[in-house]
């Protein structure tokens, strides 16, 4: 791609502002712009326009088809396409597509998870156009992104609780700033930048491993003699197969508006990380599912797989997904810029004690953001933040924060100038603050990283979390602020306040020393281990009554998450449990049988030849080999009546995800273990499955 054609290919897929500009009558363009901007209702005149518009631009593009693009509780994105055509009476067809068709969809809601939301005969379901992200062309076909809901209005998706979230912030955020004089913002946007992490393998390795396939993780596998501890992989030269693939990627992200930055190879072998530009929490979230999508596509051109799996690999790190969070004000004032003395910028102290706030309070709801089966696997084993949820401010904010505690913020700590002792290089300036990349969620200058979240997740979840709980700190913060008689006074008792009362939620030393675990502990501050402790959070009265006030989600709604969450983790697990005792019984059992055999034979052998030889390590490694093959048989038998004693049990969701968690996950370990046992001494030549070094080394 040449360089200088850039700019005429970012976007040039989308339906942008600047294609709307272009193509709508100016009347059109502004209410359209009005309905995006200021949420004013839109019209159907002035929808019939727009469709007839975005339809003509498709066609243009080689579009044949249209699509409600939406993204149902399964965590990835749905689509039905239905072509433009329309038949005419002389036998032939004209291109249509109505402004009801672009705002209104029904697709069939009985075959999504709904929770007990809907029952099965209950099948009508609507999308709706959602005009803030704009419209593409993918595979020949105008996608629409939209909103899913039922015949009863409750929110079946993703978007819907974002969107809604991104409105109660807005809300409260603009009380606030309000409060300290700003009269001209309109809105409060939650901006986001997602960092996403990934494998990628040969895909002739991928069509032998049927765990892969199945589970996306591998469930047998002894370590390759060589792991990441020369931490040699990360940022290293990019090789040339991996070149190409990232190279194609990112075209195509730019052709569909996605800002793809920054692409580098990852701590484990095989593994790597493409970060996007900041962007509204709305378009940022369809942007990281459409970049999954390709990355999953693009990579099979190359003869490759990508695995987004949080854990595809023991004994190397997993992928996580980064999700760097603001707000800033729609005239572009970020409102977590500490500016260059933050003890004087009283309104970035109260954004930043409000999230520190919501974070300490709703430590359970934060938790639960990144609650996912595979992330059980990452959190905690030191190459991801731990379960413990905890805030990282560094050395100036932190030194502040003691200051307001003590009477009064005066100074600010400065980072001054960084020089190495090379008359050649230059003199840098030096930040004010270190980073920490054991933190789960870390003040990074102007923005919060948040690192809790698993790389398949959609982030729209912890996002629609994050702006709910700020914005209740915040509302709680302009309820006082409001009422007050002397606005600073009250403003530096407040502060002070939250100070003294969420102090214990930051941390700014190593979150993966036992020593912080056990700190934690004396602070009181929560330590959730797995994703099926986390998730009854979602109906917890305090995080309903939460969710109620800024209507994003009602109790019906977080009780159907709730439900589809342990069915989510339940059928995971099963379906890993099934397809270990399928690999065990079927690929590995057999081959570790054809070893002892050879070895027995190879015993027979010598012993015809009459020689008097030592045969001692012959029968040693068949001993061996023979014991671990009665032990593996044994476990696979006690794996497959968990399986079935899990499969009929008649308890609650609840109980059903714990038993799955503490019986059969339990299990699933033994009988690794015992396999990677015999993997590490069977002949390879034998061995059914591609290995650790294969997989990991081999691109």
């Amino acid at each position: 791609m040449a360089q200088n054609t850039l700019s005429d290919i970012f976007g040039s897929n989308v339906f942008n502002d600047s294609v709307m500009r272009e193509r709508l009558p100016k009347a059109t363009y502004k209410a359209l712009r009005k309905t995006i901007d200021e949420g004013i209702p839109l019209e159907p005149a002035v929808a019939e326009v727009v469709a007839n518009a975005m339809k003509d631009w498709a066609i243009e593009k080689g579009a044949t088809h249209f699509t409600h693009w939406f993204q149902p509780l399964t965590g990835m994105t749905a689509e039905k396409r239905d072509s433009f055509i329309s038949p005419t009476q002389d036998g032939r067809v004209i291109a249509e597509f109505s402004g009801k068709e672009l705002i209104k969809g029904e697709p069939d809601a009985s075959s999504f998870p709904s929770g007990g939301l809907r029952a099965t005969f209950e099948a009508r379901g609507y999308t709706a156009w959602d005009c803030t992200s704009p419209a593409f062309i993918k595979d020949d076909t105008l996608y629409i992104p939209t909103a899913f809901f039922s015949y009863t209005g409750e929110a079946l998706d993703l978007k819907i609780p974002l969107l809604r979230s991104m409105e109660a912030l807005s809300k409260q955020a603009l009380r606030v700033l309000r409060l300290f004089g700003n009269t001209t913002a309109k809105k409060v946007i939650t901006t986001v930048g997602p960092e996403q992490e990934y494998f990628l393998i040969d895909k002739k390795m991928y069509d032998k491993r049927k765990d892969l396939i199945l589970t996306g993780r591998t469930l047998f596998g002894a370590r390759s003699p060589k792991g990441q501890e020369m931490e040699d992989h990360y940022f290293a030269s990019i090789k040339e197969r991996i070149s190409a693939f990232m190279k194609d990627l990112d075209a195509e992200l730019w052709k569909l508006g996605v800002p793809a930055k920054t692409k580098h190879n990852e701590v484990a072998p095989a593994q790597h990380e493409l970060a996007t530009v900041y962007n509204t929490a709305n378009i940022a979230s369809d942007h990281n599912q459409l970049t999954m999508e390709l990355m999953r596509k693009i990579a099979l051109r190359h003869g490759l797989v990508c695995l987004l799996h949080e854990k595809p690999f023991a004994g190397v790190n997993g992928s996580g997904k980064h999700i760097n969070w603001s707000m800033s004000t729609d005239d572009g004032q970020n409102l977590l810029d500490p500016g260059h003395t933050p003890h004087d910028n009283a309104q970035f102290l109260v954004f930043l004690c409000a999230v520190i706030k919501a974070i300490d309070e709703y430590a359970d709801l934060v938790r639960v953001a990144a609650a996912t089966p595979g992330n059980d696997h990452r959190l905690g084993a030191n190459e991801a933040p731990p379960a413990i949820v905890s805030v990282f401010l560094g050395e100036q904010l932190t030194d502040i924060l003691e200051q307001i505690e003590n009477g009064g913020a005066t100074t600010s700590k400065q980072g001054g100038v960084l020089k190495v002792g090379v008359s050649t290089l230059p003199a840098l300036p030096k930040d004010s603050t270190d980073r920490n990349r054991t933190s789960p969620f870390a003040f990074t200058g102007n923005k919060f990283e948040f690192r809790m979240v698993g790389s398949s997740a959609s982030i729209a979840t912890a996002n629609f979390i994050l702006n709910t709980i700020v914005a209740e700190a915040l509302s709680q913060i302009a309820d006082r602020l409001e009422k007050a008689d002397n606005f600073d006074e009250e403003l530096q008792l407040l502060l002070k306040e939250i100070v003294e009362k969420h102090k214990r939620i930051i941390f700014n030393g190593n979150n993966y020393s036992e020593e912080w675990v056990k700190e934690a502990e004396k602070r009181g501050l929560p330590n959730i281990r797995s994703s099926v402790e986390a998730i009854p959070a979602l109906i917890k009265e305090k995080n309903v009554k939460l969710m109620e006030k800024h209507g994003v989600l009602n109790k019906a709604e977080l009780e159907s998450r709730y439900e589809i969450s342990l069915e989510n983790y339940v059928k995971t697990i099963n379906i890993e449990a099934l397809t270990m005792l399928d690999i065990a019984k079927r690929q590995i059992l057999p081959a570790a049988v054809n070893f002892a055999t050879k070895i027995a034979e190879s015993i027979n052998s010598v012993k015809a030849t009459g020689l008097n030889v030592d045969i001692s390590a012959q029968t040693g490694l068949l001993e061996e080999v023979s014991s671990l093959i009665s032990e593996f048989k044994k476990n696979i038998s006690e794996l497959e009546n968990a399986v079935n004693e899990a499969s009929n049990m008649n308890s609650d969701s609840y109980s059903k995800a714990c038993y799955y968690r503490d019986v059969v996950f339990t299990k699933m370990g033994i009988l690794r273990e015992i396999g990677d046992k015999l993997e590490s001494i069977v002949d390879a030549e034998l061995w059914p499955l591609p290995t650790y070094a294969d997989m990991l080394f081999n691109i």
